[in-house]
């Protein structure tokens, strides 16, 4: 069901062992399409009647049994990158995916698309990439970057300092900005810290 790569496995039996721990809960909040992934160290003792334990190997994982779906082939990370660290979850591609509509419609969607048409993505065409939109929840909106956007260095910056402050300038009434893309599938970054 979910897979933890070598790194991941390595530093949470590093944090059982700084305590008395002996399974780490994930828990899910946030939209299908956006969820956020909350990891805790706790006991066995400590789940919860609406969670599951799933066995990875030397350590158990308590997830809630609403939340199997969205995990099933999820992968677990640990990553450290310049200014933060810390586990990372990656959904399988397409997991959620179901619900979202194939072209969100309605006054803030077109108001949206024509900021993202006019103003972001002329300047994001530069760099080999573009950003969508996906879905709209009430006010929160869905972008999904790809070409030399998906998987590139620099795009949670564009995002938070380029694009989410044009869309606020331009449409006042958003209250969140959501990047659903997979970055670990981009083929073509524009920037790749690693290189």
């Amino acid at each position: 069901m979910l897979t933890f790569t070598d790194h991941a496995r390595e530093m949470v039996r590093a944090f059982m062992s700084e305590g008395e721990h002996e399974a780490l809960r994930i828990g899910i909040d946030g939209s299908p399409l956006a969820p956020s992934f909350e990891l805790t160290l706790v006991n066995r003792t400590d789940r919860r009647d609406d969670e599951s334990e799933v066995e990875v190997g030397d350590f158990a994982v308590l997830v809630a049994s609403a939340s199997m779906d969205q995990l099933e082939g999820a992968t677990v990370d640990f990553v450290e990158r310049v200014n933060e660290s810390g586990f990372e979850v990656r959904p399988r591609p397409g997991a959620g995916s179901t619900t979202v509509p194939s072209k969100p419609s309605g006054p803030l969607a077109q108001r949206v698309r024509e900021v993202l048409d006019s103003q972001v993505n002329p300047s994001i065409a530069t760099h080999g990439g573009q950003i969508d939109l996906v879905n709209v929840e009430d006010t929160e909106v869905y972008l999904e970057m790809s070409g030399g956007c998906q998987g590139c260095a620099m795009s949670r910056m564009t995002l938070q300092q380029g694009v989410e402050k044009m869309l606020l300038q331009e449409v006042p009434e958003i209250t969140a900005v959501h990047d659903v893309t997979d970055h670990a599938s981009g083929s073509n970054p524009y920037f790749n810290a690693e290189t």
